[in-house]
């Protein structure tokens, strides 16, 4: 079997969480269950506003007595920051940790083998100095390494371009940031959150958790992030999907003739073609979707 391909991930920083309360912490603040990261699961998770709207997406990890954030590299000052406003009389310190580590993806079938890694997703082990962790939100994004930047770990491998794996998860479906959620405006459950595991519905509360539960238990979801093939000039994020003379949604994030839009669940009943600018875009449902 072909060996894994690595991508480097520059745009993704490591965030680390340390101190007797960093579970507490953390667990009142993140959509997702934080006690499953001490078990030694990756988890993915938001941050949200009081009124529960997205902020920042992470994924969780157990690393080293721990937890570390993998965070938007772009982003983590951000982040820090609002962490670290809700401290108040928690023992814990919070701290920006990104060197001299390095995110990289590992893409292919065998690439949890590779990294002496189950299938399963959200799976840890050691590996190369650091952490090796099936993608929490998809088994097909393959393995991310959070790994020291001068291991010779990676060299087995064959490198691919950020390219590679932005087709592969913009063909699940699978969101990136703030590239396709919109702070302070997007809602989990627009956004694939509760299929592609990133919100606990029994851990108790935390920020914005009110929202997310009514969205959820009364039906509110009217417009979905879903993957759209791209029949045309590539449409610039954020330009408006149109279903004739209808607004159906945004175009968010896309690359080679694919892309991700929030749409309105109406129009994909409608049976109206859907275009972005001068391009035509084709929606379809991922195998995880619900709804």
């Amino acid at each position: 079997m072909p060996l894994p391909i690595a991508v480097p991930l520059p745009d993704r920083g490591l965030i680390a969480v340390t101190g007797p309360d960093r579970v507490p912490f953390l667990q009142g603040l993140l959509s997702n269950d934080v006690a499953r990261v001490e078990d030694g699961r990756a988890i993915w998770a938001a941050l949200l506003t009081p009124q529960g709207k997205y902020l920042h997406d992470v994924i969780a990890l157990p690393f080293d007595g721990a937890l570390v954030l993998d965070c938007e590299a772009a982003r983590r000052d951000d982040l820090l920051r609002r962490l670290q406003g809700y401290r108040l009389r928690s023992d814990v310190d919070v701290l920006d940790v990104t060197e001299p580590y390095q995110v990289v993806a590992l893409l292919g079938e065998e690439a949890p083998a590779s990294a002496g890694l189950p299938g399963d997703a959200g799976a840890t082990a050691d590996f190369g100095g650091g952490l090796a962790y099936v993608d929490p939100r998809h088994a097909g994004l393959g393995v991310r390494l959070a790994i020291p930047r001068d291991t010779d770990a990676l060299a087995p491998f064959p490198s691919g371009d950020f390219g590679l794996w932005d087709r592969t998860r913009l063909a699940l479906g699978v969101p990136d940031g703030s590239r396709d959620l919109t702070p302070e405006r997007s809602i989990l459950l627009e956004n694939g959150f509760d299929e592609l595991n990133g919100v606990s519905w029994d851990k108790g509360c935390y920020v914005g958790q009110e929202l997310t539960a009514r969205t959820k238990y009364r039906g509110l979801v009217r417009k979905r992030l879903l993957p759209v093939a791209v029949d045309g000039p590539p449409p610039a994020p954020g330009t408006a999907v149109m279903a004739g003379d209808t607004e159906a949604g945004e175009f968010r994030s896309g690359r080679d003739g694919l892309g991700l839009a929030l749409l309105r669940l109406e129009s994909l009943e409608s049976g109206v073609p859907l275009t972005a600018g001068d391009a035509r875009v084709t929606p379809m449902r991922p195998d995880w979707a619900r709804f």
